[in-house]
């Protein structure tokens, strides 16, 4: 086994092989090591609640091989143009009554033309408004469009690796990898915050799924949010009949990405609805702090807030910042 760095090093330097060795760890001893590693940075029974809203839907040119909103596939969603600003109003508006922190908002484009990108201005202003945290995906950027993000009081930028440089390819031909690397670089330079992760299960090898966890880990500095996405199978896209990724791989894929990012906000994202109480217990024991909650997470479905609820209070988790509303 490779010497493992110090998760609280300045510059880990996390190898491929590193973060192998991790994988191979008995479970138990992997999500101990991930837990310890999660108290010391964050509150052990906090986690950070978003509402994610698409606002433009389907119709995206890109060919991911996963996503049911790309225009290459037919998997019978329907295309909708960018919603009106009162409408993102609303949402934003129910999502902070039901006791969300932070504010996502989706755009299924490459890369947005400047009108659209002023659309979307006017979204991030109305919505930090009411007190939010703001985010935004909106595929690659264009120089100086980062700023402009920037200057409207955006809070995070999401633009996922997806996975490791070596399956990128079997995944993704419309865009490259650095095309990924340099959006986020605009981003960082720009001073928002970088909200960065990945897909499990989209048919990728264990040292694959290492390869993305070493591109997040020595990004610098790391992201200071990573959602980690368990692929949601949708008929119509290349990817629908992808053998599922087994449930424990899964929890030490959380627990790696918290003790090689030990400080991030780590997300459980797409999947969750597939996952049940004991699976998504186990993934808070391995340091997962963040979740999506609501209706939908952009085009398909999400654990509703009454489970969330429920299951909050059956495990002793609090939002953290604030209480659910229906909570005692």
């Amino acid at each position: 086994m490779s010497p493992l760095p110090s998760a609280t090093d300045a510059a880990p330097g996390w190898t491929v092989q590193q973060i192998v060795d991790l994988y191979e760890l008995p479970f138990l001893d992997l999500v101990f090591r991930a837990q310890i590693e999660h108290r010391k940075h964050h509150q052990p029974n906090a986690v950070q609640l978003s509402s994610l809203l698409s606002i433009k839907t389907g119709g995206c040119p890109e060919d991911c091989s996963y996503c049911p909103q790309s225009a290459r596939y037919d998997t019978g969603l329907e295309q909708d143009a960018l919603m009106p600003l009162d409408a993102v109003i609303d949402a934003a508006e129910q999502a902070k009554a039901a006791g969300a922190q932070r504010f996502c908002m989706g755009a299924a484009w490459r890369s947005p033309t400047a009108r659209q990108l002023d659309s979307v201005i006017e979204m991030v202003t109305a919505v930090k408004a009411m007190g939010l945290e703001t985010c935004v995906t909106l595929g690659m950027l264009k120089q100086g469009q980062a700023q402009h993000l920037r200057d409207a009081g955006l809070d995070y930028y999401n633009h996922n690796l997806d996975t490791s440089p070596e399956f990128y390819g079997s995944i993704i031909s419309t865009r490259t990898y650095q095309d990924r690397l340099d959006t986020l670089e605009q981003v960082r330079s720009a001073g928002i915050n970088v909200c960065c992760g990945g897909i499990i299960g989209l048919g990728e090898s264990r040292r694959e799924r290492a390869g993305l966890i070493s591109q997040l880990a020595n990004l610098t500095p790391y992201p200071e949010s990573v959602p980690i996405n368990n692929l949601v199978k949708v008929a119509g896209t290349p990817l629908s009949d992808t053998p599922p990724v087994d449930p424990f791989e899964f929890v030490r894929t959380v627990a790696i990405a918290r003790i090689t990012m030990p400080k991030a906000v780590v997300r459980l994202s797409a999947g969750r609805e597939a996952m049940d109480d004991a699976l998504q217990a186990l993934c808070f024991m391995a340091g997962a702090n963040s979740i999506f909650y609501g209706d939908k997470l952009l085009t398909t479905g999400n654990p509703q807030l009454l489970a969330d609820e429920a299951l909050f209070e059956r495990l002793g988790l609090t939002p953290a910042g604030q209480g659910f509303p229906c909570t005692p």
